[in-house]
């Protein structure tokens, strides 16, 4: 699930099986559904009961993914797809490029969610690293905002 986007249709029939399962339906029957799924699924601390979206939690874990090879250049997760799909570049400017695996289009799919996240922190200009521009220096730790998740707080 981190590594490969699932299929909507997998996610949508994972999601009505915790559905059915919930409100207590077997086989053809049907039962009364007291409050929307979409209240269930929100947040606790937003008075909901904290069930996860699949489809939502899927890109998050995928945009984590994305994350880590944005920060770590010395892993060969990120060595392996840099000489395949991004040698001039970075993750965040990688075309998808030619007959790409399902695990990179599964990865530029969820750099949406990463990218909607993101943060420039406006720097000394003295280092440049990777992500770092003209003194900017690229946050990359609030991917969670993408997909109505919410940052925690910082203290």
């Amino acid at each position: 699930m981190n590594c490969f986007k699932l299929p909507d249709s997998l996610c949508n029939e994972l999601n009505l099986k915790m559905r059915n399962f919930w409100w207590g339906q077997h086989d053809k029957e049907r039962k009364m559904a007291w409050i929307a799924w979409e209240k269930v699924c929100t947040l606790k601390a937003d008075g909901g009961m904290g069930f996860k979206d699949l489809k939502a939690f899927n890109f998050a874990l995928l945009a984590k993914q994305g994350w880590r090879i944005t920060q770590d250049a010395d892993s060969l997760a990120h060595r392996v797809l840099k000489a395949k799909y991004f040698p001039d570049s970075n993750f965040l400017e990688a075309q998808l490029g030619k007959n790409p695996s399902y695990t990179w289009r599964s990865l530029v799919a969820a750099r949406v969610v990463l990218n909607r996240g993101l943060r420039w922190n406006i720097g000394n200009g003295r280092k440049r690293e990777y992500g770092q521009t003209n003194g900017f220096q690229l946050l990359i730790r609030s991917w969670l905002l993408a997909l109505g998740l919410k940052m925690p707080k910082m203290s």
